[in-house]
């Protein structure tokens, strides 16, 4: 990713934070997800009065993506307001499509707080592969 590709992905995560519903927590968390082919979906974290019923900002990204049929995907942005990092859960679907994704989390300044593989932020990860070892 050039310099300028990668400041276009913090800036609709950051754009995405905008439409975060967020009655309970007051945490608006914005993500841009980019897939191989150059695509990029965005998401919003959304609350529910029943909290397992929310829905993260990357899962929603990349379930918009899933569901327009995206599967590989070089990066995403995550944006809060102190730099927060994604959930285990968000961590866990992602690694399923992109062990190897690039994860930046930026606070709402735009300021890079960490740049790092999804590896890294899910040591030990537990992937589709490892269902498929021994069948």
């Amino acid at each position: 990713m050039t310099p300028q590709e990668t400041q276009a992905l913090i800036e609709q995560a950051i754009a995405a934070a905008q439409y975060a519903y967020i009655p309970y927590s007051r945490y608006a968390v914005g993500a841009a997800l980019l897939a191989k082919g150059g695509q990029r979906y965005s998401g919003c974290n959304v609350e529910n009065a029943a909290y397992p019923a929310c829905i993260c900002a990357e899962r929603t990204a990349l379930v918009k993506a899933i569901s327009e049929g995206q599967r590989h995907f070089v990066a995403i942005a995550v944006a809060t307001r102190d730099g927060g990092s994604p959930c285990g859960l968000c961590r866990q679907m992602l690694f399923e499509f992109a062990p190897d994704l690039r994860v930046l989390i930026c606070d709402f300044a735009g300021k890079v707080h960490h740049d790092l593989p999804l590896r890294a932020l899910l040591a030990h990860g537990f992937g589709p592969e490892r269902l498929l070892e021994g069948a």
